[in-house]
């Protein structure tokens, strides 16, 4: 595709949420990533969260960072561009060991995944010996390879039910795991939560629970049910959909919960006056661009500081310089493997 044909393609996506000429400057840096990434044989993915002219311009696959990993490993491309976060690009390089995996900016960290570490793991199974981990996708590969299967926010509650165990360890997402207690009837407990966690003598009174960990997304835990309340105070026929980071008070407050995935598919699937999306604001400007004759109400503030860091001017330079390389230990990767196939298979 030409540049004035990219440059006309996203100014009809954009035109309403950016000035033309930021526009045209974005078309002449995608117009580039997209002839390097042919000459170098790659191929590029976008997570939703990704801002829209970077999402509607270079990507070959959009969506889910499992779902995206999960397409790379089926094409015949050398080198994966991942526009996203490191967990992501990590779990890319699990699922293609033998690809070159990419990622545009050095950092692009998470607060939920660095909420944990593997020896945070090793703690609580010796101190609830015997009872399968549960990790959510969100996080690190030498924390994934240390617990029994993984599980994403859209298949939590099923992977946590097909373990047919009384107990289970889920990690590291508070929200999260209160959501899927609500979902599966187990009561949680968050023992990093009280003094002196770290003894590690086996605990004694287990019955039918959810052991929980305190990690939280930064963004996600910053939507409350006032901003809902205020919002269907201005626009009584709103539907909201919230993400399942956010806290169950919100997520029993909205009128879906789901995953990026699941809740761009309820946009496009269902015809209400507005929307509002709580989650991360980049996706409802994508979906804005892709369904400007859905109402989306604007009233999204919170960009998550990681995901802002892979622009477009960065992806360039990774595929020029062949910047920055994830690394993941071969003992580390297949234990961390193990898990993912293990969801897979369960799922």
């Amino acid at each position: 595709m030409t540049e004035d044909k990219l440059y006309e393609e996203l100014y009809q996506k954009l035109n309403k949420i950016m000035p033309e000429a930021e526009i045209r400057v974005k078309a002449e840096l995608a117009s580039q990533i997209n002839k390097l990434k042919k000459e170098k044989n790659a191929v590029i993915l976008g997570h939703n969260y990704m801002e829209p002219a970077l999402y509607y311009s270079i990507p070959d696959f959009r969506g889910d960072s499992l779902e995206l990993a999960r397409k790379a490993a089926e094409t015949d491309k050398d080198i994966i561009v991942f526009c996203g976060v490191r967990f992501m690009a990590e779990t890319a390089k699990i699922l293609s060991p033998e690809k070159t995996v990419l990622l545009p900016a050095e950092k692009a960290g998470c607060s939920l995944a660095e909420s944990i570490t593997p020896e945070d793991i090793r703690i609580l199974k010796k101190k609830f010996p015997g009872v399968p981990v549960v990790t959510y996708i969100n996080t690190y590969a030498e924390v994934k390879a240390e617990c029994d299967v993984c599980c994403t926010s859209s298949n939590a509650a099923a992977i946590v039910n097909s373990l047919k165990s009384d107990t289970v360890i889920f990690l590291p997402d508070e929200y999260l795991a209160k959501n899927v207690a609500r979902e599966t009837g187990k009561h949680i407990i968050f023992p990093s939560k009280t003094p002196n966690w770290q003894n590690t003598e086996p605990a004694t009174d287990i019955d039918y629970r959810l052991i929980g960990w305190h990690g939280k997304c930064e963004v996600h835990e910053l939507f409350t049910v006032d901003d809902i309340e205020n919002a269907r105070r201005q626009f009584p026929d709103v539907v909201v959909l919230s993400h399942p980071e956010c806290s169950p008070e919100v997520t029993a407050a909205s009128d879906f919960s789901g995953s990026t995935s699941a809740m761009i598919r309820y946009v496009e699937e269902h015809d209400a006056p507005h929307y509002l999306i709580l989650t991360e604001c980049s996706m409802g400007d994508n979906i804005m661009a892709a369904h400007p004759e859905k109402e989306m109400l604007r009233l999204c503030s919170h960009r998550c500081p990681h995901m802002a860091e892979i622009t477009l001017e960065d992806t360039l330079k990774s595929l020029q310089l062949n910047r920055y390389v994830i690394e993941v230990p071969e003992d580390i990767r297949r234990r961390a493997e193990r898990a993912v196939r293990r969801m897979i298979e369960l799922s």
